[in-house]
């Protein structure tokens, strides 16, 4: 039995995925490469930090949302002045 999801056509670097076998989750992270005319990819694995291959063909493989990072801005500075020279 072949599992519903995403196909290696539809990823791309950076992708935030899910990997689920089975109504299971076993892998999440970010894609780092995809191999499409071999069905393959890789992702870095948010729990491990280690890449992974990844068979779409055998696990049902789901985008998700990146989370969401706030940018702090620092206050603009006013130009330096020059120092005084004696």
């Amino acid at each position: 039995m072949e599992a519903q999801g995403l196909g290696t056509a539809q990823l791309r670097i950076g992708d935030q995925i899910e990997a689920w076998h089975r109504g299971r989750l076993f892998h999440k992270g970010r894609v780092t490469d995809v191999v499409p005319a071999l069905e393959l990819f890789w992702i870095l694995d948010a729990r491990t930090g280690t890449r992974k291959l990844l068979d779409p063909e055998a696990l049902e493989i789901r985008h998700v949302d990146p989370p969401v990072t706030l940018e702090v801005s620092a206050k603009p500075q006013p130009p330096a002045k020059p120092l005084a020279t004696a």
